[in-house]
């Protein structure tokens, strides 16, 4: 039996991101880039789950910063890179950029419901060619 092509963190977050717990993708990511930290475009996937937690808490200045720290790190690494369509993520995070309020740093936690929606993504891990 051969060993799975990647951490098993890798696969639980594919779990975790779909269930909509960025937090737990944080740690699941963080703890895999901790020991390939030249790998950025595990950290453009970190930067973009905690840059929609950051959103969900009305934190719209570190969405916007994480956002933007995310698609500049998985541009080197589209169109696909460890199963993962990156295609995909470029536009949800350019959409997500345009969505997220320009001229607003924070607002309440009790006002977050009132902020546009962004959009839903669904993550998948999709078999490589040639595996």
């Amino acid at each position: 039996m051969c060993e799975p092509p990647y951490p098993s963190e890798y696969y639980e977050f594919f779990i975790k991101f779909n269930e909509g717990d960025y937090y737990t993708c944080h740690d699941l990511l963080e703890e895999i880039w901790m020991t390939e930290k030249d790998n950025y475009f595990l950290k453009g996937l970190l930067q973009m789950t905690v840059a929609i937690y950051h959103y969900e808490y009305g934190n719209l200045r570190g969405a916007r910063l994480m956002m933007q720290a995310a698609h500049h790190y998985i541009q080197s690494y589209r169109p696909k890179f460890w199963g993962v369509d990156l295609e995909e993520i470029n536009d949800f995070i350019k959409t997500c950029l345009s969505i997220i309020p320009q001229d607003v740093e924070r607002v309440p936690f009790e006002d977050v419901e009132q902020l546009p929606k962004l959009p839903s993504l669904a993550l998948y891990l999709h078999e490589e060619e040639g595996s």
